[in-house]
């Protein structure tokens, strides 16, 4: 858990330590408020299961051992269950069409030691029967091992030559770290008065466009020796479709209007120094399709077999469209829900508390806006080796 007192800057230190989804089952936890990502998730299936049908059924997983999935950044709700359930059981499909006895399954969690595993776990239903035909044939029961493995997907987590297929959903537009200059005040990228990259300038542009390049030619290199040779990868995060860097599209709008103008109020109100709201800043980064491109050629370990931009839609998820407060809380519970743990640490609960109650009464207030503006758009790549 994230430390509860209001004197933590989150740098580059202590960023991994501290980041993850907010935990528990409560209002604004991940768990209850990952509703968008798994309407969008549904909505790329199709996509997903384009990219399982390049796995080689002749593997050596396939051919003695467990066919194994590892999902990267699997937060703490019921999305990635209901991910690598489809991952499975569309491999069990394939083996079952060619012929041949499925092998069995094996489902490797990943995320920062700061996850909130136990609530993960506690959601994943009981291992099905001794046999893997028991487990494919039983509802409501899972046909796969499973096991957590805490740690950064920006560095190695598995053995070679140790995974069947890689899957990771919204998850890598989180970067490894505020870039140090964004937070420098002798730097031109100094994001003096922001606490995001949306309507940022120039200089603090390239540097979190530096970051994420960094960041994502470090998770390739970690993948291309973990992932078999007959293997794939399947990688979803949030994009833009703007040439301009500071135009977050969808993150912007989360991050860069109404939870921007909350800090501001806490700062005019003397809740908090301007400094300490510029020594905060959101560590997410949505690519470019060139963006992404640039980094998986310039690494040469995989060839890409799909990259686009896929809409996802809205991120909120209401019952009635009409009801401004209803909109205005969900849009506070969505960003408390992806930022409310680092918020937490920077500021401490109560200001955290003063500062989502903002969003949500500013939110509210342009309910019809947000409704009819906040799109998310998301990069889908599909990935296997050269």
């Amino acid at each position: 858990m994230a430390p509860s007192g209001d004197n933590v800057v989150v740098s580059s230190q202590n960023l991994e330590r501290l980041l993850s989804m907010k935990g528990g089952k409560g209002e604004a936890s991940y768990a209850n408020n990952c509703q968008a990502q798994a309407r969008h998730a549904r909505s790329m299936v199709h996509l997903l299961e384009e990219t399982l049908d390049r796995v080689h059924l002749n593997s050596a997983a396939a051919a003695g051992g467990a066919f194994t999935v590892a999902d990267l950044g699997c937060s703490s709700g019921t999305n990635t269950i209901h991910n690598v359930e489809a991952i499975i059981k569309h491999m069990a499909k394939r083996f079952e069409a060619a012929d041949r006895e499925p092998p069995e399954f094996s489902a490797f969690f990943s995320d920062l030691p700061s996850n909130d595993f136990n609530t993960l776990f506690q959601l994943l239903p009981p291992l099905a029967g001794d046999s893997m035909e028991e487990r494919l044939a039983a509802n409501g029961h899972r046909c796969y091992f499973a096991a957590a493995v805490p740690g950064s997907f920006y560095r190695r987590l598995f053995p070679a030559r140790s995974i069947d297929v890689f899957y990771s959903a919204f998850s890598l537009h989180w970067l490894s770290q505020v870039p140090d200059t964004v937070l420098d005040k002798r730097s031109t990228a100094y994001n003096k008065g922001r606490v995001f990259i949306h309507g940022a300038n120039e200089s603090t542009a390239r540097a979190y466009k530096k970051q994420f390049q960094i960041d994502l030619a470090a998770f390739l290199r970690s993948r291309s020796t973990e992932m078999r040779r007959s293997g794939t990868m399947f990688l979803t995060c949030l994009g833009r479709t703007s040439v301009d860097p500071t135009d977050q599209g969808g993150a912007g709008l989360l991050f860069g209007t109404h939870f921007q103008d909350a800090w501001d109020d806490l700062v005019q109100e003397g809740l908090i120094t301007s400094e300490k709201r510029d020594n905060f800043n959101i560590p997410v980064y949505a690519p470019s399709l060139h963006d992404f491109k640039e980094v998986v050629e310039a690494d040469g370990s995989f060839v890409i077999h799909k990259l686009e931009v896929f809409k996802g839609g809205s991120p909120l998820v209401v019952s009635r469209n009409d009801d401004a407060t209803e909109v205005g809380q969900t849009m506070a519970n969505s960003c408390r829900a992806v930022s409310g743990v680092l918020v937490d640490a920077h500021i401490g609960d109560r200001l955290s508390e003063e500062l989502f109650s903002r969003v949500a009464s500013r939110a509210a207030s342009q309910a019809n806006e947000l409704l009819e503006q906040l799109q998310f758009f998301h990069i889908v790549a599909s990935l296997s080796f050269a």
